[in-house]
This record gives C-alpha cells, structure tokens and sequence, in this order.
C-alpha cells in the first residue's frame, strides 16, 4: 500500500512538468496514456509481479516499459514518467499516483470535482443540465462522476469535496 503523501509527491511533480508551457501537451492526452498503461499493468499479473521483483534488473524493466511504451503509443512524458517510477521501485504506486495526478490537475486547471449519486442512470441531457447548474452555483469548471444507487427512492446527491 502507497502511502498519500508519496502519491501526491510524484503527482506533483507530473503535474509541474505537464502544465509547464514548453511541454506543449494536453493534460488529457497525458491521462489518458497513463490510464492505458494503468489498465494494462492491472490486466496482467505477470507484468505486475515482473515489475515489482526485485531478481529482474532495473534496465531489464525499463525496456519492457519501453515496448509497452511502443505498443501503446506513450509520448515522451508519459514514458519517461514511468521509467522515473521504475528507476525508484514505485511501480506499485501507479494507481495512486494517477488518481492524485488527476485530482490535482483540476485544481491547477480551475476545475471543482463532484460526485453525483442517482436513483437511476441520467441520460446525456440530464448530464449536460445538471453540469450547467453546478458550475452556476460553484462559479466553477465542474468535472462530475456519476454513480447510481437503486437504494435510493428518487432524486440524486451531489457532492462537491465535504459539501
């Protein structure tokens, strides 16, 4: 288990590189690299087990990131990211670390997160609405998540942060 603070560290510092204006990438495109590679090391109790063993090499593991790097189509800073977590043994924080990147990189971005919980799946339109409204409220971006909960008898919750 990866502790919050070492997961916000390296969050941290992806955030700083990425919203750098020289690195001239989408935030997104950059999330969304590492939510695929994310997916594939979750897929894969080999990949797991060979990146976290110590008896295979540091440059052993660095070049099947690399392949996976290829197969993927990792830009630079995704795959450099990666390289950095396995040349410290943190591959195991991965998840962690992405799911604190993004939270993050909302803030720096404007963006307020919001959990909705309804008794039913809303459709587009109700989406788009229910976005609209928040982001009048708050006065902010919104980014919302959207969850059901048939124990519920009509309605929806919605939580922004502890509100």
């Amino acid at each position: 288990m990866t502790s919050p603070a070492v997961a916000s560290r390296y969050a941290n510092a992806l955030v700083d590189v990425v919203l750098d204006p020289k690195s001239k990438v989408q935030p997104d495109h950059i999330m969304a690299e590492l939510r695929a590679f994310e997916a594939m090391l979750k897929s894969s109790e080999e990949l797991r087990n060979a990146l976290a063993s110590p008896s295979v090499s540091t440059g052993r593991k660095k070049a099947v990131l690399q392949r996976l790097g290829d197969q993927l189509g990792l830009g630079r800073i995704a795959r450099n990211f990666l390289f950095v977590l396995n040349s410290h043994r943190r591959m195991d924080a991965l998840s962690a670390v992405v799911e604190s990147f993004e939270v993050l990189l909302d803030e720096r971005l404007g963006f307020s997160r919001a959990n909705i919980t309804s008794a039913r799946e809303l459709d587009q339109v109700q989406r788009a609405d229910l976005e609209a409204q928040l982001t009048k409220l708050t006065g902010r971006r919104m980014r919302l998540k959207f969850t059901t909960d048939e124990s519920l008898i009509g309605g929806l919750i919605a939580r922004i942060g502890s509100t």
